[in-house]
């Protein structure tokens, strides 16, 4: 994946979820664009990226949109692990697998 990949965060500023991921994007030293979401009215943009659900938290990575934070971890972990900073997740996936149970 290239530094220069298109890449929005829409979320709150105040989610625990969203600053989990804000964490580990500013960790990966990615830019990104974050789009701050009022949950009362959702953006046209938001809505697009998560139809289903509506629920606020969306990781777009060039066009494609991501929900969930453990999921969003996990996809910026698995696509970003060529960078000089240390990996988000345990290599040993059993390891993986435990740390992630332990931050729902």
């Amino acid at each position: 994946m290239s530094r220069d990949d298109e890449l929005k965060l829409l979320g709150t500023k105040t989610c625990p979820f969203a600053i989990r991921v804000r964490i580990a994007l500013n960790q990966k030293g990615l830019s990104y664009d974050f789009l701050a979401e009022d949950v009362k009215n959702k953006s046209e943009l938001f809505l697009r990226s998560n139809p289903v659900h509506k629920k606020i938290l969306v990781f777009i990575h060039n066009g494609r949109s991501i929900c969930e934070s453990l999921v969003i971890l996990q996809y910026i972990h698995e696509n970003w692990s060529d960078t000089s900073v240390p990996s988000l997740l345990p290599a040993d996936p059993y390891q993986s697998v435990v740390l992630g149970s332990q931050l729902v």
